[in-house]
């Protein structure tokens, strides 16, 4: 309509990708576009409308009949056995791939914005340096990172905030270069519900949506066991519109399929529902999820730098780039039509909480 909104434009080739849409969602509909079956001179504003319009579409972006079904199939099995190897299959890409377009403190996340003049690189920093204020990192404060990524926050906490860290990863090639970067920080390639002890404050930075729906209430179990009386933890965590949530959950989208098997995105309901099962409260909340639009623009931006001046590694090809351009707008479109969202959020235990078995369903 006449209303303020993305104007999208799309030329179809033929019919197939209508009907792949129809029968398998998303995911249906990426296959259309690398096949050539549809084009836009702005994709995401495809997405982005989509995303807008979602209440009116309901399921028409959804799998449907069979192709639902087993797309539920697979991602159980994903969930129950492969959460390392689905960690490893997005992230052991290669540090010189992710080098290529990240910024150079490697921080694969949105950033935090402050002003139209704010460069990439800025803004992550600014992103980790919130988390931990907002946890009140102190001095000698011991710190685990669920997640620890390329050792970007580990490095900023230990040098200018002075904690001590330990930082866990399911990837090898992370591991490898934050231990590198960051020396007087410990790491560990162990998975989260491994880890013993206790620390003054838990911080993760978009690992939740790894873990898998079944596990988000042993994620936090593990979260509030880990923390010290009296202690804070800050998670940045995206989410999906409580709307939409249980269409989302029953079928599997763009992402699920190519990009990242086994995720699950938490409802802003969801995840406080996980909370609340292990004891925990949600204090301060911090959403920016426009800031993750800007981001991803940046990121697509920088990638496709990368490609054309031949700096990501030997192995990508055509196709692989041309899937991981669609998945920069795909996510950027999400944020921008209001589906997908951002947030940082301080939990902490409840007096006298319950402490028996999560569950999340």
């Amino acid at each position: 309509g006449r209303a303020p909104g993305p104007a999208a434009v799309i030329a179809l080739a033929n019919w197939r990708p209508v009907v792949r849409l129809m029968l398998a969602g998303s995911a249906g509909f990426a296959r259309a576009h690398f096949d050539g079956d549809w084009t836009s001179p702005a994709p995401e504003a495809i997405f982005a409308l989509f995303v807008a319009n979602r209440r009116t579409l309901g399921t028409a972006a959804r799998a449907q009949g069979p192709w639902r079904l087993a797309n539920r199939t697979v991602r159980a099995v994903e969930e129950r056995l492969r959460p390392r190897r689905n960690i490893e299959d997005h992230y052991d890409l290669g540090n010189d791939f992710y080098a290529a377009w990240l910024d150079p403190g490697m921080s694969y996340s949105s950033a935090l914005f402050d002003g139209a003049d704010d460069d990439l690189e800025t803004a992550q920093t600014r992103k980790v340096r919130a988390l931990l204020d907002a946890v009140g990192v102190r001095p000698g404060d011991r710190v685990l990172e669920i997640g620890c990524g390329w050792g970007g926050l580990a490095e900023i906490a230990v040098r200018d905030y002075g904690a001590r860290v330990h930082g866990i990863t399911l990837s090898a090639a992370q591991l490898a270069h934050a231990r590198a970067r960051v020396p007087a920080a410990s790491f560990a390639l162990t998975d989260y519900r491994a880890v013993t002890g206790t620390y003054d404050h838990v911080v993760s930075v978009e690992m939740f949506e790894a873990v898998g729906l079944r596990h988000w209430g042993t994620f936090m179990d593990v979260v509030r066991a880990r923390l010290r009386p009296g202690g804070r933890a800050g998670l940045q965590v995206i989410t999906i519109a409580d709307d939409v949530f249980d269409a989302y959950r029953r079928s599997t989208d763009f992402i699920q399929a190519y990009v990242f098997p086994g995720g699950m995105l938490p409802s802003p309901a969801r995840f406080r529902a996980a909370a609340a099962g292990a004891g925990l409260t949600i204090g301060r909340e911090r959403w920016f999820g426009a800031d993750y639009a800007r981001t991803l623009r940046l990121w697509r931006a920088r990638f496709d730098a990368a490609v054309a001046d031949g700096r990501l590694p030997p192995g990508f090809d055509d196709r692989f780039v041309a899937l991981w351009r669609y998945y920069l707008m795909y996510c950027e479109g999400g944020f921008a039509g209001g589906g997908l969202n951002v947030a940082q959020l301080v939990l902490q235990v409840q007096p006298n909480s319950y402490r028996g078995l999560n569950q999340t369903g």
